[in-house]
């Protein structure tokens, strides 16, 4: 199983810090001229976009040459990327810069896995291989590498591999941080308690609604968590409508969009482990998800296309799920969901119900939320085992954790027995 820790580093001293930001920088730069050249040859008709220039003598002694190759094959899998996706005539552009100097660059690079060592404990540390001009110009000897402190709790600290490390500079918080993979063997990963089942259904309002085969319900609302990412959007809008003829972003907008794909998948990430938490506590062995493709049609309204577009990035959801179930020894499946939001979970019928809003009746008297309705019907399309019941958990964000609050339900949250 791979997975990722991520982590802050924090420099010491000026000359740490200095070390870093040279690193970081002239990594951006050799990105910049393999990608220049790259490009070039992309428009040459007779151009190898494959075919690039030794940098290892320009860069090797800044950065070392096991750092300088990272950078080419970082690029070379960016590339490769595009290519893929223009197959699919789904490429947009080639792939970008990391800034320039003028205006600055995103200080970003990665580390070979044999090129660095992380150890935990009181003192927790981050020790990285540099060229040997660096290490010359900030007094360090022919075998040091620097050493970096370490802040935050990994999520894996023992693994079998660890893989390429990411090391960037995050304007938001102002600070160094980074990302490494790593590797799980699958005998680590815990087993589930039971054998029960759930379905969730994912919207745009309520972000997920979920029923399980032991009669609880689940709802994680989402509005407030849309009109956050809405009102970044118009300022997002509004900075560019000041921009002069011929510019197309900002350093302040590119902040804006990094805040607000941080915003949104923090919150995403948070739901999810507390999702699976609850589910893995139930003795849920097996999840339902539906397909994408009806609700990644497009809607006549726009701000309705935000949401499902823009806002909610519902594979990259659905892959979080997949992956943090994975770690409980939990399975997901993905089924269809056709017509599940007009099926009465009581009689079954799909003519004689009436959606409005959050609102789902039928005649034959049922009345209910109706993302939940839709996830007790779901789950009854995989499975004939439902309990009845119980009163929905409703959870809202509050920024940092999805917390219980009174259900804002706008009808009875419990089944009315016709």
């Amino acid at each position: 199983m791979k997975r990722s820790n991520t982590f802050e580093v924090v420099p010491q001293s000026e000359p740490d810090e200095e070390i870093l930001r040279q690193l970081l920088d002239a990594s951006a730069a050799l990105w910049n001229e393999i990608n220049y050249e790259r490009r070039q040859k992309y428009t040459d008709p007779d151009g190898d976009v494959w075919d690039i220039s030794d940098y290892g003598e320009r860069y090797g002694g800044i950065l070392g040459y096991a750092t300088v190759q990272q950078i080419e094959r970082k690029n070379r899998e960016a590339w490769r990327s595009f290519f893929a996706l223009r197959k699919k005539s789904e490429a947009n552009r080639t792939p970008g810069y990391w800034g320039n100097a003028t205006d600055g660059r995103d200080l970003r690079t990665y580390i070979r896995n044999t090129s660095y060592t992380v150890k935990w404990g009181d003192y927790s540390r981050l020790e990285i291989l540099v060229g040997q001009e660096l290490k010359e110009e900030h007094g360090f000897g022919y075998y040091e590498r620097p050493r970096l402190e370490v802040r935050g709790e990994p999520n894996w600290k023992d693994y079998d591999k660890q893989g390429r490390l990411e090391l960037y500079y995050d304007e938001h918080s102002d600070s160094f941080r980074a990302l490494q993979p790593v590797t799980i063997d699958n005998s680590r990963l815990a087993q589930p308690l039971g054998s029960k089942s759930a379905a969730l259904d994912i919207g745009v309002n309520n972000l997920v609604a979920c029923t399980t085969t032991t009669g609880q319900q689940y709802l994680y609302e989402g509005r407030e968590l849309f009109e956050r990412f809405l009102g970044t959007t118009r300022e997002i809008a509004r900075l560019q409508s000041l921009l002069k003829n011929g510019k197309h972003s900002s350093r302040r907008i590119q902040r804006l969009y990094r805040k607000r794909t941080k915003q949104r998948d923090h919150a995403q990430a948070a739901l999810v482990r507390d999702l699976i938490e609850r589910l893995y506590q139930n003795g849920v062995s097996t999840v339902y998800v539906g397909e994408l493709r009806r609700i990644l049609k497009s809607h006549w309204s726009a701000r309705v296309n935000k949401k499902t577009h823009n806002f909610w990035a519902f594979r990259a959801f659905i892959n979080r799920i997949e992956c943090t179930a994975e770690e409980f020894g939990m399975t997901v499946e993905r089924r269809s969901e056709a017509w599940t939001s007009q099926t009465c979970p009581y009689c079954g019928s799909t003519d004689d119900t009436i959606r409005h809003q959050d609102t789902l009746t039928c005649s034959c008297g049922f009345e209910g939320h109706a993302d939940l309705a839709a996830s007790e019907s779901f789950l009854k399309k995989q499975t004939t085992i439902v309990r009845p019941m119980a009163r929905p958990v409703c959870l809202k964000w509050d920024n940092h954790n999805w917390l219980e609050s009174s259900c804002s339900l706008r009808l009875n949250e419990e089944h009315t027995n016709p």
